[in-house]
């Protein structure tokens, strides 16, 4: 699921070190972005149990509106509202906000890689925070033979394409039809329910995740996330990659080392593969100017010079550019009356409480 390609040069010599004039920020930005988003995702959830615990008591107590950023928990709602407005050309009336924060992901995968993987979603920041908390406490993390990483990581497209295959076979009555089933219209609730009455089973799995979290770097992610797969393939269309110079490059082999996915960055020209998620780790660890970048395709200056120009894309510019998609469709979906689900308080009452008792149209 990779395209890599080689370098001109496979020269291994010894070259003296232009250290870089500034030092990089990029991973302290990254960290301050992933875990301001954690807090507004965390914000969200509070105010969203309080919105169910409400309903769960009879109506008694304060009232908080129910926030339509949880549908951003909803990805296959997401994708199947994006594919009903692509073929009817309306918005969805049941977690408009799940199909309008989907396609701003992908509009982010299509444009910076997979920044939205290493950036913004919580559940790879939870598992970035765990594989370091495993490699503090055992002073390592393994790594699968690499038949056997092969074999796992196509474990998430396996997933992407069972969800593909049934979403990709209904109609647009079907999907409209399931989204205004009880199920569909509290399927947010069934997914916090599932987390406030974890079973033995569930909590056993999960057990393992996080174990396995520790142990195997980004294991989740790597292996078994199909919203990441599929923001992978869409991000092959990027015009960003992470590009080499390798004029430049000491080949001293840290920005391989320092890849979170395990790809051979010291040994190409640009990184094309599905699973660079625009991180910049490596590119913080390098230590020579100009060597390693985060960059649009170069462009060659006017003659008579004909030296080619990167243009870089720093940690700065990439968060302005991931806000700036961010609240816009935030704005856009509020501004169009399209972000709230639009469900009566009256039916809410009938089926909230209920929630455990709901089960999936299909089943």
């Amino acid at each position: 699921m990779a395209t890599l390609v080689a370098g001109p040069s496979s020269s291994r010599e010894k070259k003296v070190l232009v250290r870089r004039s500034q030092q990089d920020r990029s991973q302290q930005i990254r960290h301050v972005v992933q875990w301001l988003f954690v807090a507004l995702n965390a914000w969200i959830g509070l105010e969203f149990l309080l919105w169910v615990r409400y309903f769960d008591h009879g109506e008694t107590g304060i009232y908080v509106p129910r926030p339509p950023g949880v549908e951003g928990w909803l990805p296959i709602a997401g994708l199947m509202n994006t594919k009903y407005f692509f073929l009817t050309g309306r918005v969805p009336a049941v977690h408009p906000a799940a199909m309008y924060l989907f396609l701003g992901f992908v509009l982010m995968s299509l444009l910076l890689k997979k920044a939205f993987c290493s950036w913004l979603c919580p559940i790879g920041t939870v598992s970035e925070s765990l594989w370091k908390l495993g490699r503090f406490i055992l002073g390592r993390s393994f790594r699968p033979p690499k038949w056997l990483d092969v074999a796992l990581r196509s474990l998430k497209y396996l997933l992407l394409s069972l969800f593909a295959l049934v979403i990709g076979s209904m109609s647009a009555e079907a999907l409209a039809g399931f989204m205004s089933t009880p199920y569909g219209m509290i399927a947010d609730v069934k997914m916090l329910n599932f987390f406030r009455n974890v079973g033995l089973t569930a909590a056993m799995v999960i057990a393992l995740l996080v174990l396995l979290s520790m142990l195997i770097q980004n294991s989740w992610c790597r292996y078994l996330c199909p919203y990441g797969a599929l923001l992978g393939l869409i991000s092959l269309l990027s015009p960003v990659k992470i590009r080499r110079d390798a004029e430049a490059c000491i080949a001293c082999g840290k920005c391989a080392r320092a890849c979170p996915a395990h790809l051979p960055v010291d040994r190409l020209v640009q990184i094309r593969s599905v699973e660079c998620s625009a991180c910049m780790a490596c590119v913080a660890s390098c230590p020579a100017d100009n060597a390693l970048q985060f960059a649009l395709p170069p462009r060659q200056a006017t003659a008579p010079s004909r030296r080619w120009y990167r243009r870089v894309v720093g940690p700065l510019a990439l968060t302005g550019v991931l806000a700036y998609i961010f609240f816009a469709i935030v704005l856009w979906a509020r501004v169009t009356n399209h972000w709230q689900t639009n469900i009566p308080r009256a039916v809410y009452s009938r089926l909230v409480p209920h929630a455990n008792q709901v089960s999936h149209p299909g089943l």
